[in-house]
């Protein structure tokens, strides 16, 4: 198999992603799930991503597709790249294992769906949010907890973001 072969096996329909996540969890692992948009990969989200992936054996990356990322009031000109290029390049990073599109305006039914055995947000959120209209609240983080995982936040790293980044390219 080519090497582009191998990140393009990495990006998954949801049916896929359920075989592979109950396969692992078979073998002993501990799946790790995690989500976003990912617009323009940064290192922001490279060091997000890398220790997302040491929190357990495999990485699963829950990318919002191009109406949700739309539907974030990020900016109209959002989503840059397409869900189809954002997911090859997410595939394209060692540390992550499976990619999966979601249309729903949050990962809650991909989360249901999978039962990870831990859930990772950046820094900005707060794992011990339990008031779902809190900004704060990690969405799916009741569901992994009831099951026995865990939830974890990551700090971000100071000075990037995809927000920023269109900024400066705009002189901005």
């Amino acid at each position: 198999m080519s090497q582009l072969e191998q990140i393009e096996a990495k990006c998954v329909d949801w049916t896929t992603a359920l075989q592979r996540v109950e396969s692992w969890k078979s073998a002993g692992e501990s799946i790790v799930f995690t989500n976003g948009c990912f617009d323009i990969l940064h290192k922001g989200h490279v060091t997000y991503l890398a220790k997302a992936a040491d929190r357990g054996n495999r990485l699963v990356v829950g990318l919002n597709d191009d109406a949700s990322v739309r539907s974030l009031e990020k900016g109209s000109e959002r989503p840059i790249n397409d869900e189809q290029a954002r997911s090859l390049v997410l595939a394209s990073l060692a540390c992550v294992d499976l990619v999966v599109i979601f249309n729903q305006s949050t990962p809650l039914e991909l989360i249901e769906y999978l039962k990870p055995s831990v859930l990772v947000k950046g820094g900005d959120y707060d794992p011990n949010e339990t008031n779902k209209n809190a900004k704060s609240y990690i969405v799916g983080s009741d569901i992994v907890r009831n099951q026995g995982g865990s939830v974890v936040t990551i700090d971000l790293v100071d000075g990037f973001s995809t927000t920023s980044i269109l900024a400066k390219s705009k002189g901005q």
